[in-house]
């Protein structure tokens, strides 16, 4: 039988924590989405004044980033660099904001950030 890790409530929220400090120090309106390793919403804060649209593009950066185990980051480098078929990939948003988290080298869920 195989032992994972997994990402608590308590997690989510830390990590949602420290993203929205990040933002708040730059002065960000942005939605927070954080995800399990199976790329199903756990957590979701939304900075007051952030656009609604910011909600559904959160929840697909860090779907991005779980389920390719890369961050979102490396796909919108790909595509400005000219391959543009990185786009057709089923479920890949290639646009910066989405990173996997790992504990002790397994990716155990991902943030996505958009606003």
């Amino acid at each position: 039988m195989l032992t994972r890790h997994a990402l608590s409530l308590d997690d989510a929220k830390n990590a949602a924590a420290a993203a929205a400090r990040v933002a708040g120090e730059n002065g960000w309106k942005v939605v927070i989405a954080i995800l399990d390793d199976g790329g199903n919403l756990l957590y979701l804060e939304r900075i007051d004044g952030t656009q609604p649209g910011s909600i559904d593009v959160a929840i697909a950066k860090g779907r991005t980033a779980v389920m390719f185990r890369r961050p979102t980051k490396a796909f919108e480098e790909t595509v400005a660099g000219g391959r543009q078929v990185m786009m057709m990939l089923p479920g890949a948003t290639p646009i910066e904001g989405g990173l996997p988290l790992v504990y002790r080298g397994e990716v155990v869920g991902a943030i996505g950030v958009s606003g």
